[in-house]
């Protein structure tokens, strides 16, 4: 798996995100270990998502993770809590914008947050 390829998993699953519930700005950078290595952020903008494939300097967190941990949060698999239980994602920062974001709701997929 590409680095582009984990970038359009991440923007296909997060861009199509119900936002609305959250009016504050929220920039979390995923940093992707392994096959796949880059980096890439989720960013909550006046109530929209946005995914960028970029480095995010003035970020409020930041989550590191292999490529297939990303996919398997994207699709459902896991959530970013069960995935810190064992010990695939490492989270840095506010954590209270952290689980914010994911608590935004994915359509057409099984809420698996915490």
């Amino acid at each position: 798996m590409t680095y582009e390829d984990v970038v359009y998993i991440a923007r296909e699953a997060y861009e199509n995100a119900d936002a609305r519930h959250i009016f504050e700005h929220i920039a979390i950078q995923v940093n992707v270990t392994g096959e796949g290595a880059g980096s890439f952020y989720i960013e909550v903008a006046e109530r929209a998502v946005c995914v960028e494939p970029y480095d995010y300097y003035d970020r409020d967190g930041l989550l590191t993770m292999s490529s297939d941990t990303v996919v398997a949060l994207a699709r459902g698999e896991i959530g970013l809590q069960e995935g810190i239980d064992k010990g695939l994602i490492r989270m840095e920062g506010n954590e209270v914008k952290i689980w914010h974001l994911a608590s935004v709701i994915l359509p057409n997929r099984p809420r698996r947050y915490r």
